[in-house]
């Protein structure tokens, strides 16, 4: 038995002998049990239970962060013993993965309006409900400086404007990082910088071109200071980088721009950062509504599943199909084990122009809320199940001088005031000096960012119409999480036992 742990993914690899794909099939590539994990310790924490079961201790070298290789022996009589073994690894990594919170939801927090709570109220509404992950679109101080010492993971902005001239003067990137994130660390906690926003589905071509070598510069920026393993790169793309998006199993990227994605997805894939994706199955639906079925965008159960006939895999809902179609294209280009995906940006309008379908504080409130649920059951999608899917919620508020139509001003979970623009069985604290609106609407929640990261819906008692309630009356990610971790550790044991049982049987 070879165990290779890399830092990603991690492969168990047993000769001719595979239990498990790193696609969540059946039918594994290359030979490899693979899960998507990120340090080797989970790997260290499934041998001392493999060689229990293997009822043998080879000599093995130290455990250090690099041994990551690990050969183990296994005689030919124990050839069941071997593969009830390798089943035991796995689920000990799932039980890793599952303690180390690997769910995680975030809120994009946007400033685009004039009447927003000062960034200190925005950090009380974030800490009561236990946000963990924030997307801003600049690095503002006040914001960072607000949040300083509260264990807020944040991912800040650089705007388009700049991608080229940092492209063209390497110097400017550095002068950048000095005045936007040296100042903050290690009081606010920066692990990532996204370089533009959909720079690639613009009409610049200076922009395009200027994409990859403004992140290639920022990087080198942050290597000076010795942060490049701290905070990472990237940029945010639209589903419109797609040539096609369903079936998922036949995505592809549009030939045009794949000339700045191949060698975009290379330096991600080199530098261990993910390629996120604005992804908003409500513009399908509002697109044509009389086709596409509601319930499937708005991740209710009793949706009919998609299936795509190409692989037998079954979509419950419209973003995960999103997501495997993004997926898809960058296994065409390569680089699908190598680049993690994550969703930067969805959300659902809670009000809209006349000609705007769906655009209500009901569906709103269902697409969140369902959103909430699913992300925090650490579940990835149909063709990654190992890999729990990180998301950002767009967004904390309304934003009201956002352009374009009225759904624009009204994706926030809260108004303005900080009360919150729909029911999502969160009950908000009261922010210190801020007045209700007294718009009794029900709507409103723009473009923001950072609205409601922290909010989760769960199994809630009855009479409380399925939302969970913690302390203080507020259900929060972290709650969500810690209930799924303590189902995942009971069934993990349970079928360890199970195997431990087998095992001593033969």
């Amino acid at each position: 038995l070879v165990i290779r742990a890399h830092e990603t993914p991690h492969e168990i690899s047993t000769g001719s002998s595979v239990l498990y794909g790193p696609d969540g099939s059946d039918q594994p590539a290359n030979g490899t049990f693979s899960e998507r994990h990120k340090n080797s310790s989970h790997i260290k924490r499934a041998i001392p239970i493999l060689l229990r079961c293997c009822q043998f201790t080879p000599g093995l070298p130290a455990l250090s962060d690099s041994s990551t290789t690990f050969v183990l022996p296994l005689p030919a009589p124990m050839a069941l013993r071997h593969l009830l073994a390798v089943a035991v690894a796995a689920l000990a990594l799932d039980v890793a993965a599952a303690s180390g919170g690997s769910a995680a939801l975030g809120v994009n927090y946007g400033q685009v309006a004039d009447n927003l709570p000062s960034p200190q109220a925005a950090a009380v509404l974030l800490r009561a409900l236990n946000a963990s992950k924030v997307k801003l679109y600049d690095a503002d101080a006040r914001v960072l400086s607000a949040f300083a010492g509260s264990g807020v993971d944040f991912t800040v902005g650089l705007p388009d404007n700049m991608v080229p001239r940092l492209a063209s003067d390497p110097s400017a990137a550095a002068a950048w990082v000095r005045a936007n994130i040296l100042p903050h660390l290690p009081a606010a906690s920066i692990t990532a910088v996204t370089v533009g926003n959909e720079v690639l589905t613009g009409s610049d071509a200076t922009m395009l071109r200027s994409l990859l070598p403004a992140m290639q510069s920022l990087h080198a920026a942050l290597a000076a200071c010795n942060l490049t393993s701290r905070v990472a790169v990237t940029t945010a793309h639209s589903l419109a980088v797609l040539s096609s998006s369903f079936p998922p199993s036949s995505a592809s990227f549009r030939r045009d721009l794949l000339p700045y994605i191949t060698p975009l997805l290379a330096f991600l894939a080199k530098t261990g950062s993910p390629f996120l994706v604005n992804a908003y199955p409500y513009f399908a639906y509002k697109a044509d509504p009389g086709t596409v079925d509601l319930d499937y965008v708005l991740f209710e159960p009793s949706a009919a599943a998609v299936v795509d006939s190409a692989t037998g895999l079954r979509y419950g809902n419209m973003l995960h199909a999103q997501v495997d179609a993004v997926r898809t294209a960058i296994c065409a280009a390569d680089y699908g084990r190598a680049v993690e995906i994550r969703v930067s940006e969805t959300g659902w309008p809670s009000q809209g122009d006349g000609d705007e379908a769906g655009a209500t504080p009901q569906n709103a409130a269902r697409y969140n809320g369902n959103l909430m649920r699913l992300v925090a059951q650490g579940k990835g999608t149909p063709a990654a199940p190992g890999e729990p899917l990180q998301v950002y919620v767009f967004a904390l508020f309304n934003e009201d001088q956002k352009p374009g139509p009225a759904s624009e001003r009204h994706y926030g979970l809260f108004k303005p005031d900080g009360t919150p623009a729909y029911d999502v069985g969160v009950k908000a604290p009261t922010i210190k000096g801020l007045k209700g609106s007294g718009n009794g609407d029900g709507g409103g929640s723009g473009n923001g960012t950072d609205s409601g990261v922290g909010m989760v819906v769960g199994e809630g008692p009855a009479g409380t119409d399925g939302f969970a309630v913690g302390p203080g009356g507020l259900y929060t990610i972290s709650d969500a999480t810690r209930k799924v971790r303590r189902w995942r550790w009971t069934e993990s044991l349970v079928a360890m036992a199970a195997v431990l049982a087998m095992v001593s049987w033969s």
